[in-house]
C-alpha cells in the first residue's frame, strides 16, 4: 500500500502541477466546453480570475505532493478543487470527467495512507 500512495502522490501532484502551470502559461491548447451552460461558466470564472487563484492552488498543492511535504496540507487544499471539477463535469460536462475521477481515485489513495493526520476532524466531540 505504501508503494502504491507514492505512486499515485507522484501522479497526482504532476497532474496538478501540470495543469497549475497550465493556467498561466496555456502550453496545452484546451477547447471550449461544447455545452452553453459550460461555457458560459468557464467565461465568468475566466473573465472575473477567479481561476488564477485556482491555478495557485493547485500549482501549490502540486508542487506540496511532488516535494512530499505538507502533503496533509496538499491534500485539503485540493479537495475542493476535486469537488469543483467532479461537479462541473457531472452537472455541465460529463463527456470529459474521466481526468477527474482518475484525480479524485489517486487522491484517495494517498488520503489512506496520510489519514491518520485527519484523525482528529473524524472524532465526534462532546465538548
Amino acid at each position: 500500500m505504501k508503494l502504491a500512495a507514492t505512486i499515485a502522490r507522484y501522479l497526482l501532484g504532476f497532474m496538478f502541477t501540470v495543469f497549475g502551470l497550465n493556467g498561466f502559461l496555456h502550453f496545452i491548447p484546451l477547447p471550449p466546453p461544447a455545452a452553453p451552460l459550460a461555457l458560459q461558466y468557464m467565461t465568468v470564472m475566466m473573465t472575473s480570475h477567479y481561476f488564477v487563484l485556482v491555478f495557485l492552488i493547485e500549482l501549490a498543492g502540486g508542487l506540496m505532493l511532488l516535494a512530499n511535504r505538507f502533503v496533509p496540507l496538499a491534500l485539503v487544499l485540493l479537495a475542493p478543487v476535486l469537488v469543483n471539477i467532479l461537479l462541473f463535469h457531472s452537472l455541465m460536462d460529463i463527456g470529459s470527467i474521466a481526468p477527474g475521477l482518475l484525480a479524485t481515485i489517486l487522491w484517495l489513495i494517498v488520503f489512506i495512507r496520510f489519514r491518520a493526520a485527519f484523525r482528529g476532524i473524524f472524532q465526534a466531540t462532546t465538548n
